[in-house]
């Protein structure tokens, strides 16, 4: 009633149960006008409406201009199809074949340009557990805003009119603080798993509670994530952890039972004291580069998500025997093997995790020239900002981040001064490194 009642108020008009009309906000009381829409999407909904279509800026733009929030992305819905899109702009192209959309190329920003989507048949392609498959079923604005998973993500925004077309309510949820599904809850999740993820990742970024209905299932269905593409779930984890809100997003995720399987050893971590401590920090960091508009790397990210698990393994081989280095080799294989079996971490980034690991044991050499070489590395400084997160949450000691932190600042004498000395083992191995150039030759004839 509470919800019915808002919407009514935002709306203008009155909502009747059942009906299909949908609310139409006019700017005076909701407040966007179209200068706060990006001028891509803007010319996009302009061309289309020109050629004789309906088009709007459409979910989560809308979603975050209403609470305040500053849009990633400006995306578009027509009742244009995909084909039509296309020969209305040059630069663009068709992509996707689950359902397939268009990006329009404006200028220096790329516009994703949907067409609406229609309502599933019975002869839809589902996998076993209810999973859509295959998508390409195009439909009305009231039935694609029927297959879109949240109410505040089915709000569309018409630049032309500065009007939003609300036809579930979506507003008042907003202002309720509710996130709630359109549908029935369990046959949504059962089409798109990934919303299990989207449901927890949305309400902590935008500060609101899961609606009850939409909440109950979450945990028993949990189980339907391991029946989705590696790819899809690495794209969600990456959102989830760059939303500017990781630290809430994993609590909640655990809160809600998602982490376990999701990452395969995050469960193992976060029931450590020390291995929780680690990647609690890792993402409160993240969080404030965020909030402050700088940049983050997939590639720390994980490899501070999955790092104790890696030391966990790498301290067991070195028990076993294995020397410490290949000893590490193998325990990141290992580790970066099982987590691919769930996330598609892509090869790029693989390499990035393994560099940061392999940087970590090379900080403890402070003797020599090691020291200057490792400043050399490209990586040295998202392997630098590793070990003070390492020696921050206890694994090490804090004198040696303190240390590659003075020795980063000083120079010339100075920085020679604050070498350790060498010990006997690492001469002997640098001798044997200079071998003779004649070293192993036959001796020459008398």
């Amino acid at each position: 009633m509470i919800r019915k009642f808002i919407s009514r108020v935002f709306s203008g008009k009155k909502a009747r149960p059942g009906h299909h009309e949908p609310a139409v906000i006019p700017v005076s009381t909701h407040g966007i006008t179209r200068d706060r829409i990006s001028t891509g999407s803007r010319r996009v909904c302009e061309t289309l409406q020109e050629n004789g279509h309906k088009a709007y800026v459409v979910g989560g733009a809308v979603r975050d201009l209403l609470i305040g929030a500053e849009p990633k992305d400006f995306d578009v819905a027509t009742d244009a199809t995909p084909e039509e899109v296309r020969r209305a702009f040059r630069r663009s192209r068709i992509i996707g074949r689950r359902f397939q959309i268009v990006h329009v190329m404006m200028g220096q920003e790329q516009i994703e340009v949907t067409t609406f989507r229609g309502q599933l048949g019975e002869d839809t392609k589902k996998d076993e557990h209810g999973r859509v498959l295959h998508d390409n079923v195009f439909g009305s604005q009231l039935e694609d805003a029927a297959r879109r998973d949240f109410t505040a993500n089915a709000l569309y925004y018409d630049p032309t009119t500065e009007a939003i077309v609300d036809y579930h309510h979506g507003v008042g949820d907003l202002k309720a603080r509710t996130l709630r599904m359109i549908g029935e809850p369990r046959a949504r999740y059962r089409e798109d798993p990934v919303r299990l993820l989207r449901a927890v990742r949305l309400a902590a970024k935008l500060g609101l509670s899961i609606d009850p209905e939409a909440k109950r299932p979450i945990r028993e269905m949990a189980v339907l994530l391991e029946n989705v593409p590696a790819a899809r779930l690495f794209d969600e984890m990456l959102k989830l952890l760059t939303s500017g809100h990781s630290v809430k997003c994993i609590t909640q995720l655990r809160d809600e039972g998602l982490h376990h399987g999701l990452l395969p050893m995050l469960d193992v971590i976060l029931e450590q004291p020390m291995g929780e401590k680690f990647v609690m920090l890792a993402l409160a960091n993240t969080d404030e580069r965020i909030r402050r508009g700088k940049g983050t790397s997939p590639g720390f990210l994980f490899a501070c998500l999955l790092w104790h698990e890696v030391l966990a393994n790498w301290e067991k081989l070195k028990a076993d025997g294995e020397a410490k280095i290949p000893a590490l080799f193998q325990a990141m294989d290992t580790v970066l093997d099982t987590q691919g079996e769930k996330l598609a971490i892509t090869r790029r980034i693989a390499g990035d995790i393994k560099d940061i690991w392999l940087l970590q044991p090379r900080f403890e050499q402070r003797a020599g020239k090691r020291p200057y070489a490792l400043l050399e590395q490209p990586r040295f400084r998202a392997g630098y900002d590793f070990l003070v997160l390492r020696a921050e949450s206890g694994e090490v000691e804090m004198e040696l981040a303190e240390w590659w932190t003075r020795f980063q600042a000083v120079d010339g004498e100075e920085r020679a001064q604050m070498l350790l000395p060498e010990q006997a083992g690492d001469k002997k191995r640098r001798r044997r490194r200079k071998k003779p150039a004649n070293a192993g030759s036959a001796p020459a004839a008398e």
